[in-house]
C-alpha cells in the first residue's frame, strides 16, 4: 500500500523525512462517530510498511456535532517515534502497522 502524495504533507523525524495524510472526507463510520480519525505514515522515498494511527477523536466531518481537534505535525512526529519504539520498519515491506494513540 502507497499513500497518495496529492493532499499529503511531509514531515523530518530524526532526520528521516516521512509522507502522511489523514482522509478528507469521513468514511460512514467516522461520519457517525463509531470510529476514531486516523492518519497514515510512510518513509517519503522507500514505499514500505505503513503507519496508521488512531487518535482516538472524532473526524472533523463527522455528523453528528462531537467536538474533534485537528491532528498536528508534533503529534505526528510523537506517533513516528513511538511506533518505531514499538518495533515499526518503515522501510521493510510487510502489511500495515497499527497505533493507537490516547488524546
Amino acid at each position: 500500500m502507497s499513500l497518495s502524495r496529492k493532499g499529503s504533507r511531509l514531515i523530518t523525524v530524526d532526520e528521516v523525512t516521512y509522507r502522511w495524510t489523514l482522509r478528507r472526507r469521513p468514511t460512514y463510520d467516522h461520519a457517525m462517530n463509531w470510529g476514531p480519525l486516523t492518519y497514515a505514515v510512510e518513509h517519503n522515498e522507500l514505499r514500505g510498511c505503513v503507519l496508521v494511527v488512531g487518535t482516538g477523536r472524532a473526524h472533523p466531518g463527522n455528523w453528528v456535532g462531537a467536538e474533534s481537534l485537528p491532528v498536528l505535525p508534533g503529534e505526528v512526529a510523537e506517533g513516528i517515534r513511538r511506533a518505531i519504539a514499538l518495533g515499526w520498519q518503515p522501510m521493510r515491506d510487510g502489511k500495515s502497522f497499527s497505533l493507537s494513540e490516547v488524546s
